[in-house]
């Protein structure tokens, strides 16, 4: 799905619920819609000068936020929830099987596919059965340590630091994102929370060692944390490229109509660099010496290329 789709399935389905909940707070409605408060307003500026064909004061929606409650007035078509066609229902109902087969669903998600099912298969058959790729025997020990509250103990090959290590870790949760499983713990090597992509995991053992299990762990956000070790680059974004901050971790350093300023980590500066060449003039590199001569590099490089196969 396209960003600017993306952002407007986003917005049809937050319209509705807060014009059916009057006094709902900032946080509230980027809780439930995923929101961070600068892109929360960014939609309601957008919803702000849409409206019905006329477009004079009394056809024109508002939508601000007053003193940290959201308001929404003069939507009435947005009361109600769009209905969903069938081809809508069936890729609705497919996501929740997919969520619940992940783990991850809870009793209110099952009675929801429940009554998916029933609108959509009225007969009582099952028509859609789903199975998420990716299971394997670690998943069904590290899923049976978390619920058992065991301490397991891991091989773990680490991406970024190119380093294999041995580590006991308590399991608290197993869950699937963005295509991948990951395994949130306690690691005793670490004396901290980690994170691992399961599929790192080279070898895994069941030790006879327990830990209080957590009965009610969330979900935690899957994000690229920076190393000691990482290489940064400031890159400036024009319009054309902001689909980079819906794709990679990033810091914005500064933000305009014009322009997005970002700061780019990555333990390669290789990465940074085939982003630049890619975005072309979209994009700008500001600071960061190392991607800087590694791009011009890696330009070269293309060029002799282009040069050899052309001659």
């Amino acid at each position: 799905m396209s960003r600017t789709a993306t952002r407007i399935t986003r917005i049809l389905a937050m319209l509705p619920w807060v014009i059916a909940n009057p006094g709902a707070t900032v946080e509230e409605v980027c809780k439930r819609f995923g929101y961070t408060k600068h892109r929360l307003l960014e939609d309601l500026d957008v919803v702000f000068v849409s409206g019905l064909p006329g477009y004079g004061p009394g056809d024109l929606m508002v939508a601000y936020v007053e003193d940290d409650t959201v308001v929404v007035d003069m939507a009435d078509y947005f009361a109600n929830s769009p209905r969903l066609n069938p081809s809508e229902g069936l890729a609705l109902l497919a996501a929740a099987i997919t969520v619940s087969e992940s783990g991850q669903g809870d009793a209110v998600l099952e009675s929801a596919i429940s009554k998916l099912q029933g609108v959509l298969f009225p007969e009582g058959e099952e028509v859609l059965a789903l199975r998420v790729k990716g299971e394997s025997d670690t998943l069904g020990i590290l899923r049976s340590a978390a619920k058992e509250g065991r301490v397991v103990e891991i091989t773990y090959s680490n991406l970024s630091s190119e380093k294999t290590t041995v580590r006991s870790v308590e399991p608290w949760v197993v869950f699937a994102s963005k295509g991948n499983w990951y395994l949130n713990g306690f690691c005793r090597l670490a004396q901290q929370e980690r994170l691992f992509r399961v599929d790192r995991i080279r070898e895994i053992r069941l030790l006879d060692q327990g830990f209080p299990p957590r009965q009610e762990q969330s979900i935690p956000e899957v994000s690229y944390v920076p190393s000691p070790d990482d290489i940064y680059a400031d890159i400036e974004l024009g319009p054309n490229a902001e689909w980079v901050l819906d794709y990679y971790p990033v810091e914005i350093l500064e933000k305009d109509e014009e322009r997005t300023l970002i700061r780019f980590f990555s333990p390669d500066p290789m990465v940074s660099a085939r982003l630049l060449l890619r975005l072309g003039s979209d994009a700008r590199l500001v600071n960061g010496e190392a991607v800087s001569s590694t791009l011009k590099k890696l330009t070269e490089e293309i060029l002799d290329r282009y040069e050899r196969t052309s001659a």
